[in-house]
């Protein structure tokens, strides 16, 4: 369905207003003559929750997000939140992007992207809910894609800036030497679906809705982000055997060996567990840095998150 009302909320950090418009005004003229635009930043103070209140306010039926994972996932939770009829488009302009990855929006392209979102048949998605201890108090957040703690999130707090804008999401992979000596194992009581899986020795915990990384890892081969389902991955390596059997089962088992036996189920190995629920609570006895989609939201020794199913409609 064309949509008519449109409100852009744009991350004027990503881009400027001037190269938005002219690819907004490509897709228009070719896909949605007639639609109706507004303008909404984002701000320091704004990640884009509050643009998206005032653009529904203002009447758009779709909010466009120009910006990358952050202001995806903030505007996102306001929808998830709000609940409501009105839809969600991206056009991806971050280092990671990686819910335009999963759900297959064209990158590098703007025009493209907006003709997406003003055209395409929306396709409802879940988000997670994240309730988190921090020293502030206790918060709660939404994600879209994955939160967690470990080598991914002291990938996120190692990585240079600078270095990230000037080559994108490689600049991960130099951060990470010193991520894998920033986060050693610790023990970790985690209950899924309120069932005790007792107490572990964990690397690395991440609570996945997609599954795909840059790259084309695609690190949670069960996640769907429409089946009502979270997916929790585990890793327990603390010697170069233990990353050998952790190498070996996302290469191997979850990798060329899936591909070639039509596997429908991630396996599990010594080194990495993989699970499906729809809540999961995790007590640290250390605090750890907990990242959601791609944000160091600070250090947490406690974590409890559930599924909002259909929460949100997606161009």
């Amino acid at each position: 369905m064309t949509a008519r009302r449109v409100g852009i909320i744009w991350n004027p950090s990503k881009t400027t207003g001037t190269e938005l418009e002219s690819a907004l005004e490509k897709a228009v003229s070719v896909a949605s003559p007639g639609t109706e635009a507004r303008w909404f930043e984002t701000s320091v103070d704004d990640a884009g929750q509050g643009a998206a209140a005032a653009a529904i306010e203002a009447g758009a039926d779709v909010l466009v997000v120009a910006g990358g994972d952050g202001t995806v996932r903030a505007v996102a939770e306001h929808l998830a939140e709000a609940g409501g009829d009105v839809e969600l488009g991206i056009v991806p302009l971050g280092t990671g992007n990686l819910l335009a990855r999963n759900l297959g929006v064209p990158l590098g392209d703007a025009a493209a992207a907006f003709t997406r979102a003003l055209t395409a048949e929306a396709r409802a998605i879940d988000v997670g809910w994240l309730e988190i201890d921090l020293d502030g108090g206790t918060e709660r957040h939404a994600f879209a894609v994955l939160a967690g703690f470990g080598l991914d999130a002291h990938m996120i707090t190692e990585t240079d800036d600078d270095l990230k804008d000037k080559v994108g999401w490689l600049a991960y992979v130099e951060s990470l030497g010193r991520a894998l000596s920033a986060s050693d194992t610790l023990d970790v009581r985690i209950t899924a679906d309120d069932e005790p899986l007792g107490q572990e020795s964990v690397h690395t915990l991440l609570i996945g809705n997609c599954g795909t990384l840059q790259g084309g890892i695609n690190l949670l081969p069960d996640a769907d982000p429409a089946d009502g389902e979270l997916d929790l991955l585990v890793l327990s390596a603390d010697d170069a055997a233990g990353w050998a059997d952790t190498l070996r089962n996302m290469v191997w088992d979850n990798g060329v060996k899936r591909l070639a036996t039509g596997g429908a189920v991630a396996e599990s190995s010594d080194s990495a567990t993989h699970l499906r629920l729809r809540s999961v609570s995790i007590e640290l006895l250390e605090p750890r840095v907990f990242e959601i989609d791609g944000e160091d939201l600070g250090e947490t020794t406690r974590v409890a998150v559930t599924v909002q199913p259909g929460a949100v409609r997606v161009r």
